[in-house]
């Protein structure tokens, strides 16, 4: 698998500036080719129905998150850096972010004409790319990655929204997913019936309600590497006070007592925000929700912030803020560094967590022991985004990039903050300080969460 981000020695570049541009140069190509890759994946065997359907009023049709990938391209690498006239001029509208409304986003072209499209922008960008600038743009180029990585979860999820409520699932007890043809793990099929079977072999851990405990003291939050989003930039230092955090996501055996204890009816456990939420959407289970008990030990997901929060009051407990998150996750109190991924600073692989739809749907949450933070937390990235009670806002001395819509538009008191990733985050968006942000009404994102205590 080729590496994420190359970070050269600057005795190197300046001794042989040419040989470490080269070798930049090289290793984007290689990683705009394995994301195309993983984007394109999840259009295999795709009907034109599909690739227009709106499953959902807040998300765009699978084919036009597609279009917008080769839209942004275009428009950044070619026109913006390149400085070549406009790509495509018939598809601006339907395909930028401010042209139609999503409603209206369901009249595209084909699979085959839109594949063009992006074959077509594509070559050029390669054709730029081989002279351009490369060591005063690399944070660019690891921004447009992580933009194709951010649609095509969309993507993913899209396509789960379609599928959820296909005849074929209603009565089986699985959830449907997005199953590629990467074996999830060495020996494994990909399969969800395959895993699903297999989690039996996984035991259960000792007690999912087991805490783990964070002494009080500082941490560096946040991320000033060259692959760092706008919002996660700039590092730095967070004093916090002694809690405790759960060492795993919570599962649906717990989240089933919340709702067999009448959790759905019971207003004491909701906030005013989130009573009225429920009140407004009379829902009583997750949207991603099966009895099976083949289930018990896989996270909750497809729930609301307001959900979340209505259980965490129900057990006592409360969400962690995002800091609190992030240091569970990456702070290491033996070297006092904060790491890139709980494990560490090695690439996160099939044997430390479930990303990227290697397996195609949550796995149980202590199926990754090595995938462990130093603080012994299970499950940190990959499998379900989880919700922080934080509101998404930016750092003290936050500057935004490449362009104030990308992350500055949203610090609006609106959205709330989620860390962490999921089973079909692609390998470019995962890390530890990475934000996610949406509204706390929200249930359609694959998110679930884990609790804390002070």
């Amino acid at each position: 698998m080729t590496s994420r981000f190359t970070r050269f020695d600057p005795t190197a570049i300046r001794s042989n500036p040419a040989r470490v541009s080269e070798s930049l140069r090289q290793q984007i190509q290689n990683s705009l080719q394995v994301c195309r890759e993983t984007t394109l994946t999840l259009f295999e065997d795709i009907d034109y129905e599909t690739f227009c359907r709106q499953a959902h009023p807040d998300f765009s049709p699978i084919g036009w998150h597609l279009g917008h990938i080769a839209y942004t391209e275009g428009l950044w690498m070619l026109e913006h850096l390149a400085q070549k006239a406009p790509q495509f001029p018939t598809y601006r509208r339907l395909f930028a972010a401010d042209g139609l409304p999503k409603n209206e986003r369901v009249r595209l072209p084909t699979l085959t004409e839109v594949r063009q499209y992006l074959e077509s922008i594509r070559t050029q960008t390669f054709e730029y790319l081989a002279v351009a600038p490369i060591a005063g743009q690399e944070r660019f180029w690891h921004w447009l990655i992580q933009h194709e990585s951010q649609h095509s979860e969309t993507i993913a999820l899209v396509l789960q929204l379609q599928r959820w409520g296909s005849l074929e699932y209603k009565d089986s007890g699985i959830r449907p997913g997005i199953p590629l043809p990467t074996p999830p793990l060495a020996g494994r099929s990909a399969s969800p019936n395959q895993w699903v079977s297999d989690s039996a072999e996984i035991a259960a851990p000792t007690s999912t309600d087991a805490m783990v405990q964070i002494p009080a003291g500082a941490f560096w939050q946040g991320n000033n590497g060259v692959e760092a989003q706008d919002n996660e930039r700039p590092a730095h230092p967070v004093h916090l006070e002694t809690y405790w955090i759960d060492r795993y996501p919570v599962t649906c055996r717990q989240y089933q007592e919340f709702i067999q204890a009448g959790g759905y009816r019971n207003a004491s456990w909701w906030s005013s925000a989130g009573w009225q939420w429920l009140q407004d959407n009379p829902v009583k289970k997750p949207l991603y929700w099966s009895n099976n008990s083949v289930w018990d030990n896989h996270p909750v997901y497809g729930v609301s912030y307001y959900e979340a929060e209505a259980y965490a009051r129900f057990v006592n407990k409360r969400l962690p803020s995002e800091a609190e998150w992030e240091k569970a996750a990456r702070w290491n109190p033996h070297s006092q560094q904060s790491a890139l991924f709980p494990w560490g600073e090695a690439e996160p692989s099939s044997q430390r967590c479930n990303y990227n739809c290697l397996v195609g749907h949550t796995t149980p949450v202590n199926a990754y022991p090595s995938g462990q933070s130093a603080y012994g937390c299970y499950d940190m990235l990959g499998n379900v985004w989880e919700w922080t009670q934080s509101w998404f806002e930016g750092y003290e001395n936050f500057e935004s990039y490449p362009y104030r819509g990308y992350s500055q538009a949203y610090f609006d008191g609106q959205h709330r903050v989620l860390r962490g990733g999921s089973w079909a985050t692609p390998l470019f968006s995962l890390r530890s300080p990475f934000r996610n942000w949406y509204h706390p009404h929200v249930r359609q994102i694959f998110a679930g969460f884990r609790c804390a205590r002070s």
